[in-house]
């Protein structure tokens, strides 16, 4: 357990920036490692004059990892007696300080606080960012809370499409919406040996080996996973070794096994459980091929597995359209289509001469648009 954070000083008198989020550091997830990504950023990009202060809703302070030296100050609100107490003591706290030294501006980090970000940042007059992320402003918003975006300085999309989609459902104005997408850390997700270790542990030596990371829960059957079983049959006539890794956890995993062993695939599918965010790199390494033919808002794990040398292939109807560069980088099939999927892999794994199927390119490319250093440089210029 990690020690509490020392109580920090008042930033009064001084140029600063808010950061409010759900969650930052205590579960593992695409937003929450948007999140540190962000902050990180911050730190290393403002302005040498400006300080920022965060405010994190459901971490509690023993999970609290601190980032940068100094500049980021942090207030835990997850260690309250109830989810609602919590919420009450944070906007207090933020609106306390907002009223008595307003900042330069406040970063709203999820669309479930944007209602009660807009109506305290209306009080003092403070221009406010909404960060968003994909499908929860896809559709229409209710009145009180698409007002709140509409009225926001700006809006953080983390894909084109979204863009796209979250301006026609809600009247947002497409100049007030900055496209910053997710970035993959091509340090930690680079190319490597398949670990014998892991060959080993999940019985893959000598397949080709197909890989999913995503969560196993029947609210998220869009991500492809039954998809990819189905076309399973189709893919082992032509790649007999063929082997599908699935990393994740949740509700809908007796479905899925149950469908393997109905088609005839349960010993091609290993369901690998979840899997830690420090282990997932030697994971990618021991993959041939990425598959996760899904609807995303933009879809992070495309860019780890290029970065790591690996092909893909995903939906044709999302944000992936941008991390895979309107199919330049990979496969782009129909999200609920195993034929699809099953051409897509085949051509994957056996076709020569296609660029898609060159690993170093891949992570050249990909990280050339969505490496960290890319990020840092939309940021930078954004805060201008």
């Amino acid at each position: 357990m990690r020690a509490r954070p020392a109580v920090v000083p008042s930033l009064r008198g001084r140029r600063w920036d808010a950061f409010v989020f759900l969650e930052v550091f205590e579960h593992e997830g695409g937003i929450q490692t948007y999140n540190q990504n962000l902050l990180e950023s911050y730190d290393r990009v403002a302005d040498l004059t400006m300080q920022g202060r965060v405010w994190i809703l459901r971490d509690r302070p023993c999970h609290g990892i601190p980032i940068g030296k100094g500049r980021l100050q942090f207030s835990y609100f997850g260690d309250r007696r109830s989810p609602m107490a919590g919420r009450l003591q944070l906007l207090l706290s933020l609106a306390w300080a907002l009223w008595c030294d307003p900042p330069r501006q406040v970063f709203c980090g999820h669309i479930n606080l944007v209602r009660a970000i807009a109506w305290i940042c209306r009080l003092r007059q403070i221009p406010y960012t909404v960060l968003t992320h994909g499908k929860e402003v896809w559709d229409p918003l209710p009145m009180p809370t698409r007002r709140a975006l509409q009225q926001a300085r700006d809006l953080w999309i983390v894909s084109r499409y979204s863009r796209d989609r979250a301006s026609q459902a809600n009247q947002l104005n497409p100049k007030q919406i900055y496209v910053m997408p997710c970035p993959v850390d091509g340090d930690t997700f680079r190319p490597g040996i398949k670990p014998p270790a892991v060959l080993d542990r999940y019985q893959l030596t000598g397949a080709k080996v197909l890989m999913t990371v995503a969560r196993l829960w029947s609210g998220d059957r869009y991500k492809g996973v039954d998809v990819t079983i189905r076309a399973l049959p189709i893919i082992a006539q032509v790649v007999p070794n063929v082997k599908y890794l699935v990393i994740g956890r949740g509700d809908d995993r007796p479905r899925l096994e149950a469908l393997a062993c109905e088609i005839g695939v349960g010993d091609r599918v290993v369901f690998a459980g979840f899997v830690p965010t420090a282990d997932l790199p030697d994971l990618y390494r021991t993959a041939d091929l990425y598959v996760m033919p899904s609807q995303e808002g933009f879809g992070i794990a495309y860019l780890e597995a290029m970065a790591t040398g690996i092909p893909v292939i995903s939906g044709d109807d999302d944000g992936s359209a941008d991390p895979l560069q309107d199919g330049r980088l990979g496969w782009r099939v129909p999200h609920r289509n195993p034929e699809a999927v099953a051409r897509a892999a085949i051509a994957a794994l056996t076709a020569k001469g296609d660029r898609r199927r060159d690993g170093s390119w891949l992570r050249q490319e990909s990280l050339s648009l969505f490496g960290v250093e890319a990020f840092r440089d939309r940021l930078r210029d954004w805060l201008g």
